[in-house]
């Protein structure tokens, strides 16, 4: 385990200025001009961008990307001793230079484990921070209540009712009176309505469409799928997955501030909780992971949560700066 306070005291001040960015980007108040300072300040010199792809390790290392690369790191070093040679991992052999300016440009763009807002969501027409709801009317006749972490495009044909949803989620309620049919684009496909109810949700490369009332057109690619009242149905580069029934209470519960979690395995939950907080929960014990949750939570309080789960399943945790949190 890592102690807080000795990791803070080691640092440099030009690598604690790297972890105040990360703390300024995980806080759900940066905006687009937040972005272009800091590619400002990492392009001052190779130590700033070695710094800051350095303090972006560090959060990584506690995902599974960043297992993978201690996997990577662990095979490089067994080839170095089968063929005689003494692995040298230091900040230069991991960062450095002009490899390390380029690696906190893409982290800009590319946040690691969307631990920070993509460039793409900071020039969205309408976004929301960590645990911050928000309703909006983007046209006429159409209701739109965005959940955590949610950015908003206006499309070239906004006054026909045309938006995407770049990250997160979102409710779009579409009044019956309405003539004119609206659509969604998200993760590279359009749900289109003339008078339904229904939420989108953006993981990434992949959606989640539910139709909470009347009937909703999906279609990704050269393929379409009509979701009727209490169906949902996922989408990804790979196509469609299989319509499934909902429960809209439990769907939909998000809009009423809560998770409420049917048999839910940890781990799911701890991802649902990481999207309304900030800094991130890290289940280091993957057994744990699989165990069923049953109970409500209040999104605006996620960390009431944290406690219940280390009182249920005896979980121990530990509190690193920014509001990083090992589970184990």
């Amino acid at each position: 385990m890592i102690d807080s306070d000795q990791h803070h005291d080691e640092l440099s001040g030009l690598e604690r200025e790297a972890h105040a960015w990360i703390r300024r980007l995980t806080s759900g108040e940066a905006r687009a001009a937040d972005a272009a300072a800091l590619q400002r300040w990492c392009s001052q010199s190779p130590a700033h961008a070695a710094a800051f792809s350095e303090a972006s390790r560090f959060w990584k290392a506690f995902g599974p990307a960043g297992q993978n690369l201690l996997d990577d790191e662990r095979k490089t070093s067994r080839r170095s001793r089968a063929g005689g040679r003494t692995p040298i991992m230091t900040r230069r052999a991991v960062v450095g230079g002009a490899l390390a300016a380029a690696t906190a440009g893409i982290m800009v763009v590319h946040p690691p484990l969307d631990l920070w807002p993509s460039l793409l969501e900071l020039r969205a027409d309408y976004r929301t921070g960590v645990g911050e709801q928000r309703e909006l009317a983007v046209v006429d006749g159409v209701a739109v209540q965005m959940n955590t972490r949610t950015s908003i495009s206006l499309g070239s044909g906004g006054a026909s009712g045309a938006v995407e949803l770049i990250a997160g989620e979102a409710s779009f309620k579409v009044a019956d009176r309405r003539a004119e049919t609206f659509s969604v684009t998200a993760a590279g496909g359009t749900t289109t309505s003339t008078g339904a109810q229904f939420d989108v949700r953006v993981d990434g490369s992949s959606a989640c469409v539910t139709c909470l009332a009347n009937e909703a057109h999906v279609e990704h690619r050269t393929q379409q799928v009509v979701l009727k009242s209490r169906q949902r149905v996922t989408y990804d580069d790979s196509g469609f997955g299989e319509v499934v029934a909902i429960d809209p209470s439990v769907a939909a519960a998000w809009q009423q501030g809560l998770i409420i979690c049917n048999m839910m395995p940890l781990a799911d939950l701890i991802q649902e909780l990481n999207r309304y907080r900030f800094g991130r929960i890290v289940l280091l014990n993957g057994e744990f992971g699989r165990n069923p949750v049953n109970g409500r939570f209040r999104i605006d309080r996620p960390d009431e949560a944290l406690v219940q789960i280390e009182r249920a399943f005896g979980i121990h945790a530990r509190t690193l700066p920014g509001g990083l949190v090992l589970l184990s």
